[in-house]
């Protein structure tokens, strides 16, 4: 089944970091021996259209186009061959970074660090735009679907021309959803509404040359093939938004 109405509404989110092979490449790093989690607040959710709001203090914002498996029904313990069983469907999502306060050294000034920890560059007000776009596991091949980013640059008259980003495919994954739920819900119960965020593919800003941020007036687009469209527009914060 497709709708195209979804409305996230999680009480968890478990995010998976560094989980495409070349997006571990492009950043330099050794992969992790096992899936690396973290979290992001319910309040960071946005829904398709809706603004991503930069914070005061940050200046490297990022796009992650990533595949988001929605649970179904209550997964603890669950053994691999039995995890998507657990799924209720896939929608697109973009964890939004703020690099410089994530610490990427590319992404600091001089004398600058970052927090140290990921939780406020990861889950930021506004930080997890989610698709409108949901379909269930029979509609979908998660061996070979396709993602892409795209930031669309603002100012001028007008939107200028979109600017490819990330381009990879699931095939890229280190480990596969039934893998990730299984080590997942081996020590956290998800539950019915809950995301997973999978990772993301390489072509990420901050590992470009010279980096690419996102900035004020800017949109940005997440796609992918057998799901959908995502697109957000980036404003700077305001009182608006208190």
């Amino acid at each position: 089944m497709r709708r195209s109405d979804f409305r996230a509404a999680p009480g968890k989110i478990v995010c998976v970091g560094l989980n495409y092979a070349e997006h571990v490449a492009e950043g330099g790093r050794a992969g992790p021996s096992r899936p690396l989690l973290f979290g992001k607040f319910a309040s960071a959710v946005i829904r398709d259209g809706e603004p991503i709001v930069r914070p005061p203090g940050t200046r490297a914002l990022d796009l992650e186009v990533e595949l988001g498996v929605v649970i179904g029904t209550r997964a603890r313990h669950v053994r691999r061959a039995d995890a998507l069983d657990h799924v209720a469907g896939f929608v697109v999502v973009n964890d939004i970074s703020a690099r410089d306060w994530q610490g990427v050294k590319q992404a600091l000034g001089e004398g600058e660090v970052g927090d140290g920890q990921w939780l406020r560059a990861k889950s930021s007000d506004t930080f997890l735009p989610v698709g409108s776009d949901f379909v269930t596991p029979d509609e979908v091949d998660l061996r070979g679907m396709h993602l892409r980013s795209w930031r669309i640059p603002g100012g001028g008259d007008g939107p200028g021309e979109p600017i490819l980003m990330q381009d990879g495919t699931t095939a890229d994954m280190i480990w596969r959803v039934d893998e990730l739920l299984e080590f997942i819900t081996a020590a956290v119960t998800l539950e019915p509404g809950d995301i997973v965020a999978t990772g993301t593919p390489s072509g990420v800003g901050v590992f470009r040359d010279p980096p690419v941020f996102l900035e004020p007036g800017d949109r940005v687009r997440c796609e992918i093939d057998a799901i959908g469209v995502l697109e957000n527009p980036i404003v700077d914060w305001s009182p608006d938004h208190a």
